[in-house]
């Protein structure tokens, strides 16, 4: 797995940032198995999960989408709402009951805009967890789809 931490936003935002971001947030619950969000779709939301387990994936085609990572409580799902055209790169599902702080993205990036302390730290925060993602799914198609053994 990735030696890349996960980011936590209590330690990326100071404590009057936090406060600003999750006053623009609303809580969610979410059913085991509900989808989140579509590869392709517009990116128009993104989550902090407080509880539960998500599992991003990505469409295979003839089978069933391969999992290349899974997000946890305290940690952030989504980054695509923050880079144009704003559309996910991957899919998503709940894998246990989640509760979450649901931001509207569009909303979250003007915040952004108008404070660039803020942006500037957000923007950090969602490039961290990029970073990791990216990592894990690298690790994750070797892992589906490199050679394993070797015939002698």
């Amino acid at each position: 797995m990735s030696s890349l931490a996960s980011p936590r936003l209590t330690t990326a935002l100071s404590a009057d940032q936090r406060d600003r971001l999750m006053a623009c947030g609303r809580p969610v619950d979410l059913p085991e198995g509900t989808r989140l969000f579509e590869e392709g779709e517009p990116a128009q939301r993104f989550w902090i999960l407080r509880t539960g387990t998500v599992t991003l994936d990505f469409a295979v085609p003839g089978t069933q989408p391969a999992v290349i990572d899974t997000v946890n409580a305290g940690e952030l799902l989504g980054w695509s709402w923050l880079f144009a055209p704003y559309r996910w790169h991957f899919g998503a599902e709940a894998m246990t009951r989640v509760r979450a702080d649901e931001f509207d993205a569009l909303t979250v990036r003007m915040m952004m805009d108008a404070d660039p302390a803020l942006g500037s730290a957000l923007g950090h925060f969602v490039g961290q967890t990029l970073a990791r993602r990216l990592v894990a799914a690298r690790v994750r198609l070797l892992d589906l789809y490199a050679p394993h053994g070797s015939s002698l």
